[in-house]
């Protein structure tokens, strides 16, 4: 129970007498019927109002005279004759414009309730669509109350002699409604009122002794008895939403709230209760102070004295008087158009305009009442920008006042809408530290902090030292928990030194590069960081190790190189690492992790390894660094018996086949470490062989040259030319060895023994290669020539050669000169020889074709040249000689004219006479200007030089054809050194 004496009073309306407008049109619609310019005089209401409501833009009033009056907006009053002799009740529906109203036509107790459609008309008047007596049975009583459900399918009466009756239907019609009696009682009806909730509709029925709740959608009507106190008439009322539309009976003692089946609240408002009203969520009691005589409420108000009655206008959510006023002999209390109206016995309304909701909080502040400023703002449902408003002005008046505590809870009702660093300056200057975590703290549960704030407030946790704040800030429980930045979050910790907290938010929030930072720059713990690595999925882990490498390799090697193992291979995450393992088959560049061994060449050997034995396709860098690094070790090593492992060790890393591709980067490195069994490997490898004759020449090792000329002389026979130099240059005794290379070459027919006048040996080769027969063309003379040339030319390389030594006498070529002369005479009469056929066949050719000019020929061939079958009649002969079928010879010749026999032949040499007629004129202008020319090789070499001659294919006569096809690709090569010999 509250006392309403404790309440505060303010005056949140304003009061003023309603005027009547100037002139008979009145005010426009919707003009507040408020003194200004078009007000005169007040308005006054006709004399002998009986009863009043209001609703649907109008108040509905009804006198002694039978007469229902309209006061719109415009306060144009109108009216018509409803009853003959007076109106006793009107209850006017809020949602529809209909007017149920209670009155008499004839003396005696007989009332007769009428249902108005004000929409309709009948003669100028309201249309009545239903007049039925109001009395349930045939002992008269006087109607004491009426109500009507908005959905027009109930209506109650209620009566002096404690009787109700219900009428269900349609109450606009006769035949659609039923009525009967609802409740029978002892004590007179002071009170009804309907409460729809969902599909159920109850019926309040009030007495001067009781409450009770009815359900009257159902059938049976059930009730409950919910007080055994009642009030007078008027003084009950159904409240809005904002109350639960609970049931409001004012008693003289208590004022009691009902929901449908028990009692709620009750506020102790003294006096004698004369009206209760609801409005806007107020609570309206006119009231008579106790001490005055009290009057029945059935009296005439006529026989009442004039009397002072209090107004009081309560706020029940807020527990304060809205307004308090003390009229005289109120007649009833109405609200309409926003505002409360007081009609008095003198005829005079007075109008309770509320004021704005604004003004209303204003007397509130001034009066420092922040807390019902509060809930007051809430319950005119205020923005939050205007509740963040007040709160702010809260919270300023209690600083101002020093209750830093409470003004911070203040300012935290105000995040969101004021800025924060408002908040912020005021508890940095107060030096208010763990107000200023409060509001921090808050401000980050809401996920409105920025960096600034996160960092503010985990210094404020350092300053205070207060680490369970601190742990329970940061130790979340989810990932959508967390009301801050991380990472600001993290740096502050590492900052102040709180490594702990800072490591568990790194580990809990994947902040890996944060961890690892902590970890090896701060705690200097080493072995927690690579575990810590070796858990992390593998695009982490690679990242990580690649930035952190070097610092673990310098301290823990052992165990950064067995992690950088498996990365490269096949990594999987440690079973400490969260979520579920990686699918196999992640596996890391080792190439690009060996810059982390710089300083640790015998982890980095141990790695190489590995990783060549276990991943054999492993990128061509891990070769090579493996190879430098056995090297190096092979270099730098004392020891014969470690030398000659790592000696093998890197022989047989060369010969795995991986530096096929990268040869001279492998070769490089055998030089730069003077590793020679490397890189005589490599030359072999690569056919170099001239640069490992190079390498044996410079170290004077004879056998191993004739080795090399032996074992690689087939592929390059020039090794031996340089050999047969190499020891002619040697003033020591060579003969062994320059036998042996003379022996191979006089085999191979490599080099000729002497050495002629260059006239000499063109004039000598011309004529041999014109003594080979007709010339085919340019090619086929340079064919001859080059033979001839090499056969007469070659011949100044053994004898020159060997001039270049002291010691060398000609005693060590006489039987290689000897044997090189007899085989040349055998070639010249070998040459003669044919040369002797030659023209002997072109003798006997030339007489044949002077017989076939001057002498008959007679054909005595008996067979088919074709079919070889005996030759008979018709034949076809041809001068060659060959006879042929007629029909074998249709059959396979192509021409007429060509002996099929022949013609394949004879196609050719027509090819080859062709093929002359179109290379006449450079075969011309080439024999002319060879031997025009003084220097004929240079006229050979410029037509080496143009290309004429690079299809040219050497003679494979005797003994020429024994020439190698180095012969070839070392003719220019010879001429051009022969030539700077001969000059």
């Amino acid at each position: 129970m509250a006392a309403y004496l404790q309440w505060r009073r303010f005056v949140f309306f304003d009061k003023e007498l309603v005027k009547e407008p100037l002139g008979n049109d009145g005010a426009t619609p919707g003009a507040t019927p408020t003194s200004g310019p078009a007000a005169s005089k007040f308005l006054c209401l006709p004399p002998g109002i009986t009863v009043c409501d209001s609703g649907r833009g109008s108040v509905v009033f009804g006198d002694m005279e039978g007469q229902i009056w309209f006061l719109p907006r415009s306060l144009q009053l109108t009216g018509f004759q409803a009853y003959k002799l007076r109106v006793t009740h009107l209850y006017q529906l809020k949602q529809h414009n209909i007017l149920a109203s209670v009155g008499e036509d004839e003396e005696g107790i007989n009332p007769l309730v009428k249902i108005w459609n004000l929409e309709k008309r009948d003669g100028g008047n309201p249309l009545c669509t239903r007049i039925f007596p109001a009395i349930p049975g045939t002992e008269p009583t006087v109607v004491s109350c009426l109500t009507v459900h908005e959905n027009l399918n109930f209506m109650a009466i209620g009566f002096t002699d404690g009787s109700v009756t219900l009428n269900k239907g349609d109450i606009t019609r006769d035949r659609h409604s039923k009525t009967q009696i609802l409740h029978k009682g002892n004590y007179p009806i002071t009170g009804l009122a309907f409460r729809q909730a969902g599909k159920t509709t109850h019926l309040f029925v009030v007495t001067t002794e009781n409450v009770q709740s009815y359900i009257v959608s159902g059938k049976d009507y059930p009730r409950v008895e919910l007080d055994t106190h009642g009030c007078g008439l008027r003084c009950s009322a159904l409240s809005d939403p904002s109350q639960d539309l609970q049931f409001i009976v004012a008693g003289d003692e208590c004022v009691y709230l009902y929901q449908p089946d028990e009692r709620g609240p009750c506020f102790a408002f003294e006096g004698h209760k004369l009206i209760a009203h609801w409005f806007r969520g107020y609570l309206v009691i006119v009231s008579r102070d106790r001490k005055l005589s009290p009057k029945s409420e059935f009296t005439s108000r006529d026989s009442q004295s004039s009397d002072k009655q209090i107004l009081n206008i309560y706020d029940l959510c807020n527990k304060f008087i809205a307004y308090s006023a003390v009229f005289e002999d109120v007649v009833d209390v109405l609200a309409e158009w926003g505002s409360l109206y007081v009609l008095t016995r003198d005829g005079r309304v007075h109008a309770l305009q509320e004021k704005d909701t604004q003004t209303k909080l204003e007397m509130l502040f001034r009066k420092n009442l922040f807390e019902m400023a509060i809930n007051l703002a809430k319950s005119q449902h205020l923005d939050s920008d205007g509740l963040a408003q007040i709160f702010m002005q809260y919270g300023d008046h209690l600083y101002s006042k020093g209750n830093h505590d409470g003004a911070v809870q203040q300012y935290i009702r105000t995040i969101g809408k004021l800025e924060p660093s408002y908040v912020i300056r005021k508890f940095l200057d107060a030096q208010r530290i763990h107000n200023l975590t409060a509001y921090l703290q808050t401000l980050h549960r809401q996920s409105l902090a920025n960096a600034d704030h996160t960092t503010l407030l985990l210094n404020c946790y350092t300053k205070l030292k207060d680490s369970s704040k601190l742990e329970e800030f940061i130790k979340t429980k989810s990932e959508s928990e967390v009301h801050f930045d991380v990472e600001i979050a993290i740096k502050v910790l590492r900052q102040a030194g709180y490594y702990s907290h800072a490591l568990y938010l790194a580990e809990n929030h994947a902040h890996h590069e944060w961890y690892l930072k902590i970890q090896l720059e701060d705690i200097k713990n080493y072995q927690e960081a690579l575990r810590y690595i070796g858990k992390l999925p593998f695009e982490q882990a690679e990242s990580n190790m690649k930035r952190y490498g070097k610092i673990l390799m310098h301290h823990i090697p052992e165990q950064m190189t067995q992690l950088l193992k498996g990365l490269c291979t096949d990594y999987q995450p440690s079973l400490e690492g969260r979520g579920d393992r990686e699918a196999s088959g992640c596996r890391a560049n080792s190439e690009e992790f060996i810059p982390i061994f710089a300083n640790n060449p015998r982890e980095l050997k141990a790695f190489l390894e590995h990783m060549s034995e276990v991943q054999p396709d492993s990128p061509q860098g891990i070769y090579d660094t493996l190879l430098e690094l056995r090297l190096q070790n092979w270099a730098h090593e004392k020891d014969p018996q470690v030398k000659e492992k790592l000696h093998a060790e890197a022989i047989s890393l060369l010969k795995s086949g991986r530096f096929c591709d990268v040869f001279d980067k492998a070769l490089v490195l055998c030089q730069m470490h003077d590793f020679q069994d490397g890189v005589l490997y490599l030359y072999e490898q690569g056919k170099l062989y001239q640069q490992i004759m190079h390498y044996h020449m410079q170290h004077e090792q004879y056998r191993q040259v004739i080795a090399v000329c032996e074992r690689h002389g087939e592929q390059e026979p020039s090794l031996w030319e340089q050999a047969l130099s190499y020891f002619a240059r040697k003033e020591e005794d060579c003969k062994e060895y320059v036998a042996a290379v003379l022996k191979h070459i006089e085999n191979k027919n490599l080099m000729p023994p002497l050495l002629g006048a260059w006239e000499d040996r063109v004039g000598r080769w011309m004529p041999a290669a014109d003594s080979q027969g007709p010339w085919d063309g340019p090619f086929d003379c340079v064919q001859r020539m080059v033979h001839c040339f090499v056969s007469s030319w070659l011949p100044i390389s053994v004898v020159q050669t060997l001039a270049h030594n002291s010691t060398a006498t000609l005693s060590v070529i006489r039987d290689y000169l000897v044997q090189k002369l007899q085989k040349q005479s055998q070639q010249i009469a070998q040459d003669e020889l044919r040369v002797r056929r030659y023209r002997e066949e072109t003798t006997r050719i030339r007489q044949e074709i002077q017989e076939l000019k001057e002498s008959p020929k007679i054909f005595q061939k008996t067979k088919c040249s074709i079919c070889n079958s005996a030759l008979e009649l018709p034949s076809v002969h041809f001068l060659c000689g060959h006879s042929f079928h007629q029909h074998c010879f249709e059959s396979y010749s192509e021409s007429d004219a060509d002996c099929p026999t022949c013609l394949p032949e004879n196609r050719k040499v027509m090819d080859m006479i062709r093929a002359q007629e179109q290379k006449r004129d450079l075969h011309d202008q080439f024999q002319h200007q060879l031997k025009c020319s003084n220097d004929s090789f240079s006229v050979i070499a410029d037509y080496f030089g143009r290309g004429v001659f690079n299809k040219l294919t050497l003679l494979t006569d005797p003994p020429t054809a024994r020439l190698s096809a180095s012969l070839e690709s070392g003719l220019q090569r010879d001429l051009l050194m022969h030539s700077r010999r001969g000059t």
